[in-house]
Formats: C-alpha cells, structure tokens, sequence
C-alpha cells in the first residue's frame, strides 16, 4: 500500500474528512447554537440583531457541511452509501430543517406583521436546534455502531433504532454545546442590556452543557467500553481527554472574566479536541458492525482506489487554503458589534 508522509492514503484522507467536519462543527456551531437560543431574546430590535450576528456568515459556514460531505463520498463511499441509506429518516429531517432555517433567515423581516415575524422566529428556533440534535444522533450511532449484514448494509433500520438512549444523550450533548459556542459568539457581537441578557444564557448554556458531557462521559465509559480501549492500548493518549477538560474548565473562568474572545478560541478547541477522540476511538473503522464486527465498515475496505485518493488529496492541498481564504476575509470583513441598516435582515 502507498504511503505519503509515512502514512497509508486511507488515512490521510481520513484525517481529511475529520479536518473538514471539524471546520464545520466550529463554524456552524455557534449559529446553529445561537439560532437554538433565539426565542430566549425577547424584543424584535433585539432578535434582528442576533439575527444580524449569523447573516453574514451562516451560509457560507455551510459550505464546510457540503465539502465534508462530498470528500467523504469521494473518499469513502461505501460507508457514505451506507451511512446514508440506514439514516435515512434523520438525514432527510436534517435536510429538512436545514431548509426549513434558511428560509426563516431570508423572510423573517420580510413583512412587518407581529405574527409574520413570530412564525419564523419559532421556526427558526426550531429548525436550528433540530439540526444540532439530529447531528449529535449520527455522531452517537456511528459512535455506538448499528448492525449490518456482510454487504455493510444496515439490517432493518428504523427511525426508532436510531432514537436509541446513547444517540438522544449525544444528540442533547451536541446541542447543548452549540448553544453554549453561540452564546459565547453573541457576546462577541452585541451591546448594551442584549449584551447582559446573552452573558445570562451563556451561564445558563455552559452549565447546561457541563452536566450533559458528564452524563454522556459516564455512559460512554459504563456501556460502550469499546471506545476506550485504543486509549488503553496507548496510554500516552489520555493527554486528549485530560486537555479536553481543561479547555472546557477554561470557557467558564475566561467568560467570569470576560475574555469572550479567548473563551470562543477555547469552545472551538474544544470542539476540535471531541472530533478528535471520536476520531481514535473509532479508527480504523468507519461504522461498527455491532452484531459482527467481520461487517465492519473500515477506511480500508470502504475506501476509494489509492490513485483515487491520490488525486483528490491534491486537490484538497490546493482547495483548503482557498476555502480558508475566504472564511477569513468574510469574518474579517464582517467583524465588531451589529448595527441594524436598511440591508439588515
């Protein structure tokens, strides 16, 4: 098998996928999370500002979803194939919601009428919370495993396999998180008593998310020990979990000392360092076969030929400076506090 940098081409573009849903996760996260929180703020003016915080920015975040998602077709698919089909029901409701949001941005202020405003702020709400939670019920299934039959596909998936206890505590954990990373991005945007309120609900949020990683780390390790075992394999890996700590302890005590900025940097690493963990424990596998793990999905038998892989790796070597590019000027472009203007949403 091929190597490059001393690694086999399954696993660089492995660690590819990763990079790229990372990216998303942080960039999406805080407008889907702040999108969740949007009907705690009561007035328009002040609503139109949080609104005015993510409009810039929420669309292009989302071109780090459809990247990730066309790399792990490339890269991956058979487990795309597979993924896909046996979640068929939530991905089709993510999709959903995620149209169901955009168009809430784009109409809320299109008409005047308390009312007209009031559905699309529920909807809005809505929309971005269930597309947090659908994400973490994915993540909390590839995690648990599903199980599948010699030709990796799932046997007799239904909407209720998925909604199984694991995937609704990842799933709450997930949203839990991106409320709290919105939050912490509002404060970055807003002013005034709107200010004051959103530093009320990021203590409300960082709790919140506290006690749902707990519960999810304690369930993690008493009915799933499987995921642990690379991390006994290789001790020297607990250095991840032990930072992951610590970077979410430092959200709290930065946010008391309003170093919101800091506090944001350390809920991105925070996030990184998860998908991180999520990435050890499962590797080399993709999606764990739970009633034979002959079945198992890999990155090596589900993935793309070398050439393949090799071809699309440079193209990523030259894509991901140019999407990096423009993410910086847009955040560059669109930094510093909301002010409400004619063009505002």
């Amino acid at each position: 098998m091929e190597t490059f940098l001393g690694l086999d081409y399954p696993t660089l573009w492995y660690l590819v996928v990763g990079a790229l849903f990372s990216g998303y996760g942080i960039l999406d996260g805080f407008d889907l999370g702040a999108g969740a929180m949007h009907l705690f703020i009561k007035s328009d003016k002040n609503r139109r500002i949080a609104l005015n915080a993510v409009g810039p920015v929420w669309d292009g975040n989302e071109v780090w979803l459809v990247i990730g998602g066309g790399t792990l077709f490339a890269g991956f698919p058979v487990f795309y194939a597979t993924l896909f089909s046996a979640m068929y029901i939530p991905f089709m409701l993510f999709i959903w919601f995620i149209i169901l949001r955009a168009i809430s941005i784009e109409f809320r202020s299109k008409e005047e009428m308390k009312w007209w405003r009031s559905m699309w702020d529920v909807a809005y709400t809505i929309s971005s919370a269930m597309i947090a939670f659908l994400l973490g019920v994915v993540l909390g299934n590839i995690l648990q495993g599903i199980p599948l039959d010699e030709n990796y596909e799932a046997i007799d998936p239904n909407l209720m396999m998925f909604l199984n206890p694991y995937s609704i505590i990842v799933g709450l954990t997930t949203l839990a998180m991106m409320m709290m990373h919105g939050a912490i991005y509002l404060t970055l945007k807003t002013e005034g008593k709107l200010f004051d309120h959103v530093v009320y609900m990021l203590e409300k949020c960082m709790i919140g998310f506290i006690i749902m990683y707990i519960i999810m780390s304690l369930f993690t390790l008493i009915f799933l020990p499987h995921l642990a075992e690379r991390f006994k394999e290789y001790p020297e890996l607990f250095v991840l979990p032990v930072m992951a700590v610590l970077s979410i302890a430092n959200i709290p005590r930065l946010a008391k000392k309003k170093k919101y900025l800091q506090a944001f940097v350390f809920s991105s690493l925070t996030f990184s360092l998860l998908l991180i963990m999520v990435a050890i424990q499962l590797y080399p596998a993709l999606l764990i076969a739970t009633n034979d793990p002959a079945n198992s999905i890999t990155i090596y038998n589900a993935a793309a030929s070398e050439k393949g892989l090799e071809l699309m790796l440079t193209i990523a070597a030259i894509g991901t400076p140019l999407v990096l590019t423009y993410t910086f000027i847009v955040y560059k472009v669109f930094w510093g506090k909301v002010k409400l203007d004619e063009h505002s949403y």
